[in-house]
């Protein structure tokens, strides 16, 4: 067995290491959610926190690791007497893969045994293994909707039930959820968001010195496991006596009526959702004091406490920051303890701390006494050739409600929640050979063997398989989508409010684009050239700042952009080529940069319709007299084509949701 990084050896995450001790002590608190930036070692101390935890006592030979104080253990291989055989082990830390399929999380009929004995018996999945041990998921906000449907079941039930293939079988399920993601890859589900009893926010250290010692324990490591972990091996027992003596003190801890009323007021003035902050927050107050060595709750416990568990309840939506004012934290704890009034201060801006992410990371546009924007360019005015191009700064609106739009016909893309595509979750609609794996179907796969059977010269009653009898299902389901905007943002037709109205309108899609698991990406172009302002992202927090700074003014390089638009979609369609992009055009057609710009851009749009992308053009041209430009440019795009002369968030997402539809597969 490979040797795990030391739990106590990860520099520089003192409240990521805090927040699993306390989840370790007290499994009831819920889990803990790891927010941050690639490279700051979560799935290191994740991983490493399996090995500092006490070991458990389970009835022996039990594939459901039943607690044999339990009465009421709620095992298949049950039930167990008084006089069960006991064995201890270490605590398990399972692994849950994002690409899981039901069977595997769940369980499910043993197929060898079905098929060779005639049998059904019963093959435990993850959720089984990870009873009474902790649940891990790498990128748990990239996990599949139906994985995060079963978590929540059992997160909320702490038992799960299986009725499939002709096994109806009940088990225990509590475990302690744990879970990592970069949020710059996309946001969690609120309703799994909430499931976290704990969040935690790391960013790598700033200190040099700091950083010089992590990269100096990393290469120690590398270059002598066995010899590393022996030097905090001393370290590492202390600490697992000091949490199995926690556990030990925990039901000794007293949560007073002042107490629980102290953690409600703050609660209530933080305005946090539902009843389930207020119990996570007690919760933790008193594991805290535990881990202290106490049976008293201070004015520190119910601070860190608060810390830990209100943050991420306090999201309206996926564009409220996360975090908590700490200045009203410590008013409206009091002056009980008046000598560590700042005392979390350096933690919050230190290395591993759990306050709001630093100024350079938040991704929240810095005011910094910035002289105001210079105002729009005139409607039409492109400005004369080798003068410079004025510019303005625009913001985007509140997002808006989107109406759903989805691509006609049937994909095969990224299992998601707008348009019709075959998957592999949704409702069986047939079944096909097993060449590229699957689920395998019992009941197709029996119906393709038994035309066979007398030429296999069954004689002893069991089913003679081939491999050529093996059947896959057919499932039908959602997929997930990649919008990307083309949008003019040069100084023609009032461009500040239309990028204004644009903006809204794009924060408004990527907000129902959250919520479908889809990608969003936006180009624009202006000046001499296109720019992607925004890649392919499902990150509502990233999106936001990027679109807050998109400038908007000069000449209107109409092929640069579109060319730019045909880069992203290629690149795109390399990485993901079962993800279906929709490209969106929001222009009034003009073309004014470069020799012959009119007949450049309609060669790029042509190059674009022979690949196949399918198109909407969104016409912004204003005034009197048409020039028609804007249909043209549809033409050759073989794109439908939307006049609308004002964009309004409410007009772009409607007109999408309007044509989409109607699209041909």
């Amino acid at each position: 067995m490979p040797v795990r990084f030391p739990f106590c050896a990860v520099a520089g995450a003192d409240d990521m290491a805090l927040a699993l001790t306390l989840t370790a002590i007290s499994p009831d608190v819920g889990g803990v959610l790891v927010r941050g930036e690639k490279g700051t070692a979560k799935s290191t101390m994740v991983r490493a926190l399996a090995a500092v935890l006490p070991p458990i006592e389970v009835v022996a030979g039990d594939r459901f690791s039943s607690d044999p104080r339990d009465p009421h253990a709620l095992s298949p291989d049950g039930p167990f007497g008084p006089a069960a055989e006991t064995e201890q082990r270490p605590v398990r830390l399972v692994e849950l893969p994002v690409g899981a399929t039901d069977d595997r999380v769940l369980g499910s009929l043993h197929l060898q045994t079905a098929l060779a004995e005639g049998r059904a018996e019963f093959e435990p999945g993850l959720l089984a293994r990870a009873h009474r041990g902790i649940l891990y998921v790498d990128e748990v906000n990239l996990l599949h909707d139906h994985l995060v449907d079963l978590l929540l079941d059992a997160a909320a039930m702490g038992r799960v039930t299986v009725e499939r293939d002709g096994v109806s079988v009940e088990y225990a399920a509590r475990f302690v959820l744990v879970g990592t993601m970069n949020p710059e890859e996309g946001e969690l589900r609120p309703q799994l968001l909430d499931r976290f009893g704990l969040t935690v926010d790391v960013a790598a250290p700033r200190d040099p010195e700091l950083r010089a010692e992590i990269v100096r324990r990393r290469l120690a490591f590398d270059a002598d496991p066995e010899g590393f972990a022996a030097r905090y091996a001393d370290d590492e027992r202390e600490l697992t006596e000091r949490i199995a003596a926690a556990q030990k003190l925990l039901p000794e801890v007293a949560l007073t009526d002042a107490a629980l009323t102290r953690i409600a007021e703050i609660c209530a003035a933080f305005d946090v959702d539902g009843m389930r902050a207020d119990i996570v927050t007690a919760k933790t107050a008193a594991a805290h004091a535990a881990w202290q060595g106490r049976t008293t709750i201070e004015r520190e416990d119910i601070a860190v406490a608060a810390r830990l568990a209100l943050p991420h309840r306090r999201r309206r939506n996926p564009f409220d920051a996360p975090g908590i004012d700490q200045d009203q934290l410590d008013d409206l704890l009091g002056d009980d303890d008046p000598d560590t009034p700042d005392d979390p201060a350096p933690d919050d801006d230190g290395p591993g701390g759990g306050g709001t992410p630093d100024a350079g990371g938040d991704g929240q546009p810095d005011d910094g006494g910035e002289a105001p924007a210079p105002p729009p360019t005139p409607s039409g005015n492109d400005g004369e050739p080798n003068a410079p191009a004025p510019t303005s700064q625009v913001q985007a609106g509140d997002a808006q409600r989107a109406r759903t739009f989805r691509v006609a016909g049937v994909g095969r893309g990224q299992a998601g929640r707008r348009s019709r595509a075959i998957t592999d979750t949704g409702r069986r609609i047939g079944a096909t050979a097993a060449t590229d794996g699957g689920v395998i179907d019992l009941a197709a796969t029996v119906r393709a063997a038994i035309p066979h059977q007398s030429s296999r010269g069954r004689t002893d009653g069991r089913l003679h398989l081939s491999p050529d009898d093996l059947r896959v299902a057919v499932k039908e389901g959602r997929e997930s989508n990649l919008v990307l905007l083309c949008v003019d943002a040069s100084g023609s037709m009032a461009a500040r409010k239309r990028m204004t109205q644009v903006k809204t309108a794009v924060v408004s899609l990527l907000l129902d684009a959250y919520q479908r698991r889809d990608k969003v990406a936006l180009v624009t172009f202006r000046g001499d050239c296109g720019e992607l302002v925004l890649p392919p992202t499902g990150s509502v927090d990233v999106a936001k700042a990027r679109l807050d700074d998109v400038p908007a003014g000069g000449r209107t390089p109409l092929a640069e952009g579109l060319l730019q638009a045909a880069d992203v979609i290629r690149r795109e369609k390399l990485r993901d080529p079962r993800r279906r992009p929709l490209l969106v055009v929001v222009t009034d057609g003009r073309a004014t940069h470069g020799t012959d710009a009119v007949a450049r851009s309609r060669q790029v749009a042509a190059h674009l319709a022979d690949a196949g992308v399918h198109a909407l053009v969104v016409d912004c041209e204003t005034g009197r007299f048409s020039l028609g430009l804007a249909r043209d440019l549809a033409a050759s795009l073989q794109a439908d084509y939307v006049p609308l002369g004002e964009v309004t968030a409410d007009g772009l997402t409607a007109a999408i949701s309007a044509h989409l539809p109607e699209r041909a597969a």
